[in-house]
């Protein structure tokens, strides 16, 4: 059960050099989800995303297309970023930018507070750098070059050739917190989601922390560093902060100290971030460190990371302008085990949204409400007396309530969905087994025939409720046509089962229609 707390959920925010692929909006989908879950149980729930708009990377894109760099970032921001929470149906709560005022002032006070309280020095640093990462890389993280390549160390992720770099630059002492980051992820051992994460956040602390380069000189696209402007922030010191300037950092105390701390969904090729050098920001500006971290798995096309760069990438609307964006929400998180790694293929789609989503959930809505219609002019039946059968789908209506409020609780979305999906199932089969069909060609069996509608009525409402963060779209639709009271958003999901029952049903649309996949 839900005890109203708070929880501040996050997105990374995305780079700004390329539009988004179906890679971006899963993680979008899933932050999504889980924000949609906690706001439905009553707790003071908040999702950000946004965008990354500074660095090397979009200088370079920017200057290639003939623009500048921040009218760059807009046009992609507009045309493609933006439009994606659209596409893939996002309820977030608020949108940064890391070229906002209030990200970029509020970037200047965290860093001149690190200065002034000795956590950064100057230095001088050589290293093998990808423009693509935008990240120093050591020499284990490259690979020889192959192709026009040849001969050349390349990017294990990006497979592009690295640049030996020669800077001075400022740099942040992250070695000073190895050891409270050790003590951080012993004595919270679910800090750090799935345990292959931890494991591997764990390794590369105890392997021995560097100090870490934290300005440019170079270039000038970038928050400027505030006690020298002849250096830019580092891309990824700036972007990390996006999560608590976003919340009144600098500005906001109030509105800080209710949202803050966060819990961060990632993709888990940007961990390191987020698991290490983050929370060493936050420990040396005596700040509390995230809820959490968690790093997802990829999605994969032809066993390779979905990537535009390799020319893999899948536009989300390839999906959902055949599908619709609640078969994307769906299939994303149904089918892939929330923090592995995951394959994608046309064939897996389309089997699944016919099995389950069509025939499964949606042909279940369409025979209930079409059922009640027909055999009591839509008026919904009260159940008379109960039998084993009738009494076991209220059974399975409360477990699958609190089996997928406590997956959502661990974070395991794939396992909340399948605990409602069990109910889909269970409904199933009892109609199978009950056969209302039969029992209205006889009037004698009026009164069994209204209790196995009512039965059936009821546990739809439920999976309305379940469902509805998964399924906006569709679950809306049913408990319209269910004529339940408010909206089915308003109902507290963690007490999903307890839904006030309607007085009439009203005609319902398929919620799946069939889709023809061209070969």
């Amino acid at each position: 059960m839900a005890d109203g707390s708070s929880l501040y959920i996050t997105t990374p925010i995305f780079y700004v050099n390329d539009v988004p692929h179906i890679g971006h909006a899963y993680t979008e989908v899933a932050a999504d989800v889980l924000a949609r879950w906690h706001r439905q149980a009553g707790d003071d729930t908040w999702m950000l995303t946004g965008t990354d708009e500074h660095g090397q990377k979009i200088l370079r894109t920017a200057t290639a297309n003939g623009v500048t760099p921040k009218e760059w970032a807009d046009k992609l921001v507009a045309e493609a970023w933006k439009p994606l929470l659209q596409t893939v149906d996002i309820a977030n709560d608020d949108f940064i930018r890391t070229t906002d005022d209030r990200h970029e002032q509020n970037v200047q006070k965290f860093l001149q507070k690190l200065y002034d309280d000795g956590h950064i020095y100057t230095g001088e640093y050589e290293g093998y750098y990808c423009v693509g990462c935008e990240e120093y890389k050591q020499q284990s993280e490259l690979v020889p070059g192959t192709g026009e390549y040849e001969g050349q160390l390349v990017c294990a992720i990006h497979s592009k050739p690295v640049e030996l770099l020669h800077e001075k630059n400022y740099f942040f002492r992250m070695s000073a917190f190895a050891d409270d980051l050790l003590a951080l992820y012993e004595d919270r051992p679910d800090f750090v989601q799935p345990e292959s994460a931890r494991n591997e956040a764990v390794a590369f602390v105890k392997q021995g922390l560097a100090d870490l380069s934290i300005s440019r000189s170079t270039f000038d696209w970038g928050v400027k560093v505030p006690w020298d402007e002849s250096h830019v922030v580092y891309v990824w010191f700036d972007a990390l902060l996006n999560y608590i300037t976003a919340v009144g950092y600098g500005q906001d105390d109030e509105e800080f100290a209710r949202r803050w701390p966060a819990q961060h969904v990632i993709g888990k090729d940007i961990l390191r971030f987020h698991a290490v050098i983050w929370p060493a920001m936050l420990l040396a500006a005596g700040l509390d460190v995230p809820k959490g971290v968690f790093g997802h798995g990829w999605l994969l096309v032809g066993g390779e990371k979905m990537s535009k760069s390799k020319l893999t990438g899948i536009a989300p609307e390839q999906i959902t302008e055949t599908f619709g964006s609640d078969a994307f929400r769906y299939y994303f998180l149904r089918a892939i085990a929330f923090g592995q790694d995951g394959s994608f293929s046309w064939e897996d789609l389309a089997a699944r949204y016919q099995a389950e989503l069509a025939n499964g959930f949606g042909n279940l809505a369409s025979r209930v409400v079409a059922m009640i219609t027909r055999y009591r002019d839509g008026v919904v039946p009260a159940a008379g007396s109960l039998t084993e059968a009738d009494l076991e789908i209220a059974a399975v209506e409360r477990r699958a309530t609190d089996a997928s409020w406590a997956a959502i609780d661990r974070l395991a979305i794939h396992e909340a969905i399948g605990s409602a999906w069990e109910l889909v199932d269970a409904l199933n089969g009892y109609l199978t087994i009950e056969e209302p069909w039969t029992l209205a060609k006889d009037p004698a069996k009026a009164d069994r025939l209204e209790t196995v509608l009512a039965t059936a009525y009821h546990g739809l409402g439920t999976l309305a409720v379940l469902l509805s963060p998964v399924l906006p779209k569709a679950t809306e639709k049913l408990w319209t046509a269910l004529g339940g009271p408010g909206t089915v958003q308003e109902q507290r999901i963690d007490r999903a089962h307890e839904w006030t029952v309607g007085e009439r049903v009203t005609p319902l649309e398929a919620l799946f229609p069939r889709v023809e996949v061209v070969e």
